[in-house]
């Protein structure tokens, strides 16, 4: 055979096999549990992985077809496989009997765009390690699925750590030149990358769990960072910086790489984790909300992990996403998950823009260079300053990439307008390419009075779209409009806090109404944590600084702040539940500020709701001896699944009963034993059930509640009597709806508190009162 020959041939090779690959795509095949336990032996795990090839095999055709397909087998806790498939056959393995749930490879979202001492912990934390005032997380592992970690940080330094828990099964897993090197404080790094390979063939995967990104090492670090004095960013916001728990050991399992995190990966980590023997996991991403594509409990790789997770009572925290402020696009909403939103703490970075007329207009920045205080530059618009050539005009009012005129730009004060698509930051960094002294960026009226204090490369500020007004008719007024922009501060105690942030996302839960979510609110905005140096603190490619904390915002940052409170309480409570320490975050929250005042809504300027906050923003000494709590057990859980159609054969693996069935007649939703109350639907009456635990001493507490508007609010015994630890006790709250206006119907927010005096513990009630 001559070459011409043998070349044609490996083409149509190449061809036929692309084909064939074209129609395929990657699903995970999720079997429920396995039969061995956590002292399986290597032959557990390779009977179990035979037995995923028998399984795809008698669909594929061969065994040999079924080892080619698979690509993730989880033999740990979690039953399954991830592989490779055709629609119509994973639609076939789906109907097999042993199959709980068949659903596609996505991509899953980080949910990014002094927090401590802000939520009350400074409190009854020394100011380093060592100290017999406070628990500090102590044997406790906290891990999270994330982009990795930056091991070289101050924030992951073992000095003065104890000894590596005797439980704990994991390791430093790293193949490349620069490992991540584990010690006392960073106890485990492992990633995972067959999963986004299969949605993004070109992304840029490496054998190793550091963090290119930041994301990572800034979410591990605000959950349980060592102490680190003189912890600043470029000067700013200088202090010790330290995560919750900073005597609790941690983990990075990195999932999320440059195109986002595969849910099949996602998987895997979990089922790694478990078999490592964490004790918190940490999750800052989301698929989405579930009415815009997000997923439900069924083909959700983070709801199926995380109800192994806590069947197992490892607590589960995930951020509620940044879809806010719009309703019902809440991520993460599996009532055994500890869903958190994002809201503002009392520290500012004020920066003030002064004008030729001598008016001062308060804006926000990071910005990491200033202006010359001695001297005014002229101003000019970003849609007067438009490069030659340019076809769209308002591409230069935005200020995105080459849209200036250097010439006209040059050593000026450049106003760009805010908006959905260009990021805030990339602004800058054409401002400053094209020759500009600084900018303002200024809200369009979508953005309000929102402003964002962002590390700008060049001297920057943010004002507010009611500040606008000012600046653009000083600019229009004036012959030469001037003006400077004054270096950043940072004020602490000045800002009424917390606020929710706009960005943060709202229930009700598009799933199941019947369960509130979010389920607290905690820091979100301006979080100063460890960050890699393989970046800079803008992500851009043109900007050249490099710092060891950066600030972030976002529910990301938010969802740490719990871990790490989840971390004290495990420490402090290490036999309560998953279920027990989500039920003592939740019911000690608060809901009004700094200033005593109920807590605002940014995106609205008005009161915000439970759907913003849930049962409040957390105060973690409160948290740390709630009195009672509402206890869910598993078997509560799968109850509730049975009513959402999983079957009986697929849920006893999470379970000591082998015996579980379903109950004869589903479940109520809305009786979930849950630490707050919600119904979908108040059509006349409904009576809930709901049962309290004991965990203090014996004491009696009363009932008090704040009725939701036109519904009346029953609850029976007002009075509950607890004589010993452990103890439960059940009462019931009847509803009735007295709206007999259609104009009045909607949801009513409410609120019901047990106290003693001593501990007040409270939940949020929400109640849909349909028009018809």
């Amino acid at each position: 055979m001559d070459g011409r020959k043998l070349t044609l041939l490996l083409f149509i090779l190449i061809v036929a096999i692309t084909q064939a690959y074209a129609h395929k795509k990657s699903y995970i095949v999720y079997l429920g549990h396995h039969p061995h336990g956590s002292d399986a032996t290597v032959e557990d795990y390779e009977r179990a992985k035979a037995s995923h090839y028998e399984l795809l095999a008698s669909y594929l055709g061969s065994e040999e077809q079924a080892r080619d397909a698979i690509f993730y087998s989880y033999t740990n806790h979690i039953n399954g496989f991830a592989a490779r498939m055709e629609e119509k056959e994973a639609e076939e393995l789906a109907k097999h009997p042993d199959v709980v749930s068949v659903f596609p490879n996505k991509i899953y979202k980080l949910h990014t765009t002094r927090s401590w001492s802000f939520v009350d912990i400074m409190n009854n934390m020394p100011s380093h390690r060592g100290s017999n005032k406070a628990n500090l997380g102590r044997n406790v592992i906290i891990a999270t699925l994330d982009t990795g970690v930056w091991p070289e940080s101050k924030s992951f330094s073992d000095e003065g750590m104890g000894p590596i828990p005797s439980k704990w099964r994991g390791s430093c897993e790293d193949k490349t030149k620069n490992k991540v090197h584990c010690n006392r404080k960073l106890i485990g790094a492992k990633y995972f990358y067959k999963g986004i390979l299969e949605l993004s063939p070109n992304e840029n995967v490496t054998d190793s769990a550091r963090d290119d990104e930041g994301h990572g090492t800034h979410t591990l670090s605000t959950a349980a960072g060592s102490f680190v004095p003189g912890a600043n960013f470029f000067g700013y916001a200088n202090g010790t910086a330290h995560g919750g728990a900073p005597d609790a050991h941690v983990a990075a399992y990195k999932v999320c790489w440059a195109d986002g995190c595969s849910n099949a990966d996602i998987l895997a980590a979990f089922d790694a984790a478990l078999h490592d023997n964490v004790d918190i996991l940490s999750l800052s991403l989301g698929s989405g909300p579930a009415f815009s594509g997000g997923t439900d409990f069924l083909d959700d790789s983070i709801a199926l992990g995380s109800l192994h997770a806590v069947a197992r009572g490892v607590t589960v925290v995930c951020s509620a996403g940044n879809e806010g402020p719009d309703d019902m696009s809440i991520n993460n909403a599996a009532p055994w998950i500890v869903t958190v939103a994002a809201s503002t703490i009392d520290r500012d970075y004020p920066s003030f823009l002064k004008l030729g007329n001598k008016h001062i207009i308060k804006g926000a920045s990071q910005e990491s260079a200033s202006l010359p205080q001695n001297k005014l530059y002229p101003f000019i618009n970003g849609s007067d300053a438009a490069a030659p050539g340019l076809v769209n005009v308002t591409e230069a009012k935005l200020c995105n990439t080459s849209s200036l005129d250097p010439e006209k730009v040059k050593g000026k004060i450049v106003v760009c307008m805010r908006d959905l698509e260009i990021p805030r930051l990339l602004k800058g960094m054409t401002v400053k390419d094209a020759g500009g002294a600084g900018m303002v960026l200024v809200n369009n009226e979508y953005w309000g009075d929102v402003i964002m204090a962002d590390p700008h490369v060049l001297p920057a500020t943010m004002i507010t779209y009611n500040d606008s007004f000012t600046l653009f008719s000083y600019m229009k007024d004036t012959k030469d409009p001037k003006g400077n922009i004054s270096p950043q501060d940072t004020r602490i105690g000045f800002q009424q806090a917390p606020a929710m942030a706009d960005f943060s996302s709202r229930g009700p839960s598009f799933v199941t109404p019947e369960i509130l979510k979010p389920d607290v609110t905690a820091p979100g905005v301006n979080i100063l944590a460890a960050f890699t140096e393989l970046v800079s603190p803008t992500g851009l490619d043109e900007d050249t600084r490099r710092t060891p904390y950066a600030f972030l915002s976002g529910t990301s940052m938010s969802c740490p702040h719990v871990s790490g409170v989840a971390g004290l309480l495990k420490s402090a409570h290490p036999k309560w539940s998953a279920a027990a320490i989500k039920s003592a975050i939740m019911t000690t929250a608060r809901t009004k500020d700094n200033k005593h005042m109920p807590m605002r809504d940014l995106a609205t300027g008005n009161e915000a709701t439970p759907f913003a906050y849930g049962n409040g923003h957390m105060r973690p000494t409160r948290a740390a001896d709630p009195g009672l709590v509402y206890d869910t057990k598993v078997e509560d859980y799968l109850k509730f699944l049975c009513t959402l159609g999983f079957n009986s054969t697929y849920l006893r693996g999470f379970t000591h009963d082998k015996h579980f069935d379903c109950p004869s007649k589903p479940m109520m939703l809305e009786n979930l034993n849950y630490p707050s109350i919600s119904v979908g639907a108040l059509n006349t009456t409904i009576v809930i059930t709901r049962t309290l635990k004991n965990v203090g001493p014996p004491s009696t507490y009363y009932v008090r509640v704040d009725a939701p508007p036109r519904v009346e609010v029953v609850v029976k015994p007002k009075v509950l009597v607890f004589s010993k630890v452990g103890e439960e006790k059940k009462y019931t709250v009847t509803m009735t709806s007295r709206i007999k206006d259609k104009s009045q119907a909607g949801y009513k927010f409410g609120r019901l508190v047990w106290t003693d005096g001593k501990h007040h513990v409270r939940s949020a009630i929400a109640v849909n009162v349909p028009s018809s």
